[in-house]
């Protein structure tokens, strides 16, 4: 209790994408070891570290509502504002309630922590909070201009992290009793195009030998990949993936935005639809069975409904296990955002509906497929229904959610279950 009383309370908010989660555990966990400790419920914190995101106006408007709210219940609280809105607007920050410092460079987030009392600043993380999977964060920044994304104005270094100093991260993460690492970065396929430079191919780190060296490190976990481009799909990350298939999830999400080249090209993507589909064929003939999943823009300005035709029948050719559909919202700030011929609401709402009802076809032909097949699952969550049984809630390696019957002990772990049934949005199985 007196350690409790002595020691000064945090909390922390993040908005946005897995790498600002992963950014905000690097910063919590440095805090914790300079005498923070996390606020328990209700609790009037000490300091405050919010993590902002502005890939969307929205997010700047729920960024600013959490600091607001947060001076609101934590008045003697000092806020801390980083995250890519700090990067593009600090200013607009640091104006806000009981805001005493806004980062505006990620790469400050050392000194940051230097100014609250952490003497060594971590390299890495041990925990990922009271979560079964952690996120590593492996490479920041992005060099490409896609019309409708402002991410490259807010993260435009790219820089790569040491393969040794990732590596060791992960088995630290492993034998702290995670089970499921998931790689992220802003642009993850590019991961050591910066550390290259200069060297013979020989000599090359790229994100298919970072896969292959975490596979091969002992220990009880799973690999999975985020976000990923489709020209990064290349035949050596799909080698690695199929060298091991009981440590490297068969599940890439690879980011379509659109499945009609005129659009594409409006977008400033780097392929036209026949190349992706192309490219996921390659990694479906390649392995057994892997899921597929992507995002989609529906109603970008001037999409006809000849082109979102053709974005529906590209994702019924692949046959996504899942979609991430985000009607056309304008970024100030981004090329899409001055574009003429914008789609009306109820239009992209329409398109949002109808890409939903091909995702859904498509998500239970995949799901329909796993039927009879073994698959490894990660317990995330227990309850116990109507007759007294322990069902087990997670998500299998092929990204599904599964539900089977066991045990409290099953949450957290790594388990194998047999599919005996696929329903519209979860697979039910039984532990093998």
């Amino acid at each position: 209790m007196l350690a409790m009383m002595t020691e000064k309370a945090l909390k922390t908010v993040t908005l946005g994408c897995k790498v600002n989660q992963y950014e905000t555990e690097l910063v919590r966990e440095g805090l914790v070891t300079a005498g923070y400790r996390d606020a328990i419920t209700e609790e009037p914190a000490d300091l405050c570290i919010v993590n902002t995101c502005t890939v969307t106006n929205e997010g700047d408007s729920k960024s600013r509502q959490v600091i607001r709210r947060l001076a609101r219940d934590n008045p003697d609280a000092r806020i801390v504002v980083m995250g890519c809105y700090a990067t593009r607007a600090p200013a607009e920050l640091a104006v806000l309630p009981n805001v005493v410092e806004v980062v505006e460079n990620k790469r400050e987030i050392p000194d940051l922590l230097g100014r609250f009392g952490v003497i060594d600043v971590p390299t890495g993380l041990s925990t990922f909070g009271d979560r079964h999977r952690a996120f590593v964060k492996v490479q920041d920044g992005c060099l490409l201009r896609c019309t409708f994304c402002i991410i490259p104005t807010v993260r435009p270094e790219m820089y790569s992290r040491s393969s040794e100093e990732i590596i060791a991260e992960v088995a630290r993460l492993a034998d702290n009793g995670f089970r499921e690492i998931v790689l992220t970065g802003i642009h993850l396929g590019h991961y050591g195009v910066d550390q290259n430079r200069g060297k013979s191919k020989a000599e090359w780190m790229r994100l298919a030998h970072l896969v292959r060296s975490l596979a091969r490190l002992d220990g009880d976990f799973r690999i999975r990949m985020s976000s990923i481009e489709a020209t990064e799909v290349t035949r050596e990350l799909i080698e690695v993936m199929g060298e091991f298939p009981d440590r490297v999830c068969p599940h890439l999400h690879i980011s379509m935005q659109s499945g009609s080249d005129s659009v594409l090209r409006r977008m400033r993507r780097r392929w036209g639809a026949q190349r992706f589909v192309d490219r996921c064929k390659l990694l479906q003939t390649s392995l057994d069975q892997p899921a597929i999943s992507t995002d989609i823009i529906v109603g970008f300005p001037g999409e006809t409904e000849a082109e979102f035709e053709e974005t529906c029948a590209v994702s019924r050719e692949v046959g996504f296990s899942k979609i991430h559909i985000f009607p056309f919202s304008p970024r100030k700030g981004t090329p899409a955002a001055e574009m003429p011929d914008h789609i009306p609401g109820d239009v992209k709402s329409d398109r949002r509906r109808r890409l939903a009802d091909v995702e859904a076809a498509s998500r239970q032909i995949y799901f329909d497929s796993l039927v009879g097949r073994q698959l490894e699952v990660l317990g995330e969550s227990s309850e116990t229904d109507e007759s007294g049984r322990a069902l087990v809630r997670g998500t299998a390696c092929r990204y599904a959610p599964v539900t089977f019957e066991g045990a409290a002990g099953d949450v957290g772990n790594l388990r194998r279950v047999l599919v005996k049934s696929a329903q519209a949005d979860h697979l039910i199985a039984t532990l093998t």
